[in-house]
């Protein structure tokens, strides 16, 4: 078994810092590459993602709260550099979904989730360098998106517009007429919560607090505890499929928002709820300790592969089920979480993660970096665990 310590997840969260600090930064351009290939080779024209951006501002400036390593705020600032420069709209707010490599606007569309990551960056940035134009930048995303995203009759959020902000037929992340998610709701409450910690404003918090209520309410599934994926304008579902990955990371992260906000009644009842996530994402469990991908009760189709930011989050989120219940099965399910990591995810040659991993164990060997593959998902994991088990 792997070494289920508070300075196993440090060393860990260390090395995943590393290999982002040798591999990811362009010297050239400037700012960070947008793919990285398994053999560590950089795409040099490769698009940059504001996801991406947002998602590695957010890690230095975590690494640097922690270690009080200068070079960690050099990379932070590199990538808030190349957010600020890049991927901001100037004519018409918000920030762009994608950039080409030499910075200019490539895909223009304001998708609330690229948004919401260029917010979750920009606050932790501010809140370890206090520089107020970046909190300036937040807030004015704050803004924008209560002005044009925020449903104020059926309440949470839509899910895309065009660059200026009128509609859009092309959502990436749903189809229309699939115009609220999931996903976007989860991470959207998860960036309000970090800059609520840095900007206590009485709306923020208002909007906050009801998106998380709308979530419990319409996106969590009352009878199976699971959420569902993609709805209407109403809130009507539109699918029955289960991610067993987004399941188990909402367990945690929503519980981490009623915290935040200060509220006993809210974080009682999103305790309990936290707690029947965990258990309902427990059905994804194969018997090797990994959350299979997803299912379909429709078609009873499962996805078995495994993919690195769902084993991050498993951890987290079944020792977070742990702390709340004190039982015992739960960290049982975390240190194998771990395990499998350790054996199967962390790349002894590479450095950093496989991305997915197949159910007989097969490590594909895909890019180490890319829009979607960033350091976000496994040094959180990492520095959640060290932190949670060094005050235990």
């Amino acid at each position: 078994m792997a070494a289920f310590t508070a300075e196993a997840f440090k060393k860990e969260l260390l090395n995943i810092l590393d290999y982002w600090e040798k591999y990811g930064p362009d010297p050239e351009k400037g700012g960070f590459y947008g793919q990285v290939t398994y053999e560590n080779k950089p795409v040099k024209d490769a698009a940059r993602s504001v996801v991406l951006t947002g998602r590695i501002l957010w890690t230095f400036s975590l690494a640097h709260r922690l270690f009080k390593d200068p070079k960690y705020l050099t990379l932070a600032d590199r990538a808030y550099q190349q957010l600020v420069k890049y991927f901001f709209d100037a004519e018409h707010g918000g920030v762009y979904w994608t950039v080409k490599a030499d910075g200019s606007p490539l895909e223009t569309k304001k998708q609330i989730y690229g948004n919401a990551f260029a917010m979750y960056g920009l606050s932790e940035y501010y809140r370890v360098t206090h520089y107020a134009p970046a909190l300036e930048k937040a807030k004015e995303l704050f803004n924008i998106i209560e002005k044009h995203a925020f449903d104020s009759v059926n309440g949470g959020y839509r899910e895309a517009f065009s660059r200026d902000w009128s509609e859009t037929d092309d959502y990436i992340l749903s189809k229309k007429p699939w115009i609220k998610s999931m996903n976007t709701h989860l991470h959207l409450v998860e960036a309000y919560t970090n800059l609520y910690t840095v900007w206590p404003d009485e709306k923020l918090k208002k909007q906050t607090a009801d998106m998380l209520e709308a979530i419990l309410t319409h996106i969590v599934n009352a009878e199976t505890d699971s959420m569902q994926l993609f709805f209407d304008e109403k809130w009507k579902a539109k699918d029955n499929i289960v991610s067993y990955g987004h399941d188990i990371e909402a367990s945690w992260l929503l519980f981490e928002t009623a915290e935040v906000l200060h509220d006993e009644k809210l974080i009682e009842k999103v305790k309990e709820k936290s707690i029947e996530m965990a258990v309902a994402a427990s059905k994804g469990l194969s018997p090797d300790g990994a959350l299979n991908y997803e299912y379909d009760p429709e078609t009873k189709h499962l996805q078995t592969d495994r993919s690195w930011w769902v084993a991050a989050e498993q951890m987290v989120g079944f020792y977070n089920a742990f702390q709340l219940t004190k039982e015992e099965q739960y960290k049982v399910k975390a240190q194998r979480s771990w395990d499998y990591i350790v054996t199967k995810f962390v790349d002894k040659d590479k450095g950093e993660w496989f991305g997915t991993v197949k159910a007989d164990g097969t490590q594909i060997k895909g890019d180490k970096i890319n829009a979607w593959k960033c350091p976000y998902h496994n040094a959180r994991a990492c520095a959640e665990m060290w932190r949670r088990i060094q005050k235990a």
